[in-house]
């Protein structure tokens, strides 16, 4: 059977093409870079959380897809998160001379919400302090725990997302998506203290 996708990777940078049966995505990343995102799923709101994270976590993200929307948003929103997980680790490489570890606590008007990640090779995602049941426009706020899970399973990165506060539910998912791509560019940033060196006993980060 044809694998669903193909991958191009280079230094700081990767893309990737995966078809199903459910949706059709093209991704491309590449970290520290101001060039403008372009975000294109088919669901407008999460292109604006997606350009949110993507700009003020210092990283180009462009991304293409076409999904079964007749069905529901789950499986683009969904399969998005495997893309862009996929491409954020093959660009990091073998981690040497990064940070690993990155936080931010991010205020939106009303909303305040804190992430923290480790880029230690191992998933866990942990979202919690907001009722994630209602929706915003037609996006389905269930979604969002759902888009993390997918990147942090892919990337392979220790997520933790808490909503500290927040009325507004705009406000609350926009300063998740802003803090989760604030503390990946924190954690992805070189550290030139290491010298190359990757930041664990093991001598490796996987």
């Amino acid at each position: 059977m044809k694998p669903p996708y193909s991958r191009k990777v280079a230094m700081n940078k990767s893309e990737i093409k995966r078809t199903t049966k459910e949706t059709d995505i093209s991704a491309y990343l590449e970290l520290n870079s101001l060039e403008r995102p372009e975000t294109d799923t088919g669901v407008p709101f999460f292109d604006h959380m997606l350009m949110s994270m993507a700009r003020h976590g210092r990283f180009c993200l462009k991304i293409k897809c076409s999904g079964d929307y007749e069905v529901d948003d789950h499986h683009t929103v969904e399969d998005a998160g495997i893309c862009i997980g996929r491409v954020l680790k093959d660009s990091l490489g073998d981690k040497a001379g990064i940070h690993r570890f990155g936080e931010a606590l991010i205020p939106m008007d009303d909303a305040l919400v804190m992430a923290a990640v480790d880029l230690s090779g191992r998933y866990f995602l942990d979202i919690s302090g907001a009722d994630f049941s209602g929706y915003v426009g037609r996006y389905s706020e269930e979604l969002t725990p759902e888009f993390f899970r997918s990147l942090a399973v892919n990337a392979g990165i220790n997520l933790h997302i808490r909503v500290l506060a927040g009325a507004n539910r705009h406000h609350i998912h926009e300063a998740i998506f802003k803090a989760a791509g604030i503390a990946i560019y924190r954690a992805a940033r070189p550290d030139d203290f290491l010298n190359g060196q990757v930041l664990s006993t093991k001598g490796t980060i996987e």
